[in-house]
């Protein structure tokens, strides 16, 4: 199991890492390959610093709700090259990327961290 402080840093490292990796893997041309990981990647932070775990600012939305949006996030990721027909072109990083953030979310735990 994941601890939700740990959780947090994998949180802030994949949004950062999805922000950017168009420009680092190549394939920043302005279409939803591009797009989609940079909004998701700004969703996980802005989220993160609302979650009610150790590393929020805000605190304001529960870990349960939180963990939900990380698989339905990264279902979408994962899914993405063949949902909007960009797999020809790269589909690598948003399968990897997006398998990992169900896989974290789904080993997280759950119960609410003794002290925020």
């Amino acid at each position: 199991m994941i601890d939700t402080k740990t959780h947090g840093i994998i949180d802030y490292v994949t949004g950062a890492l999805l922000i950017i990796a168009p420009y680092l893997f190549g394939f920043a041309n302005g279409g939803v390959q591009q797009w989609l990981p940079q909004l998701l990647g700004a969703m996980i932070i802005v989220m993160s610093l609302m979650t009610k775990y150790e590393l929020s600012a805000a605190k304001v939305i529960p870990l349960k709700a939180h963990l939900s949006v990380d698989v339905l996030g990264g279902v979408l990721l994962a899914a993405s090259p063949w949902l909007f027909g960009f797999a020809d072109a790269v589909w690598w990083p948003h399968l990897l990327v997006g398998l990992m953030e169900i896989v974290v979310a789904l080993m997280t735990k759950r119960d609410r961290p003794q002290r925020l």
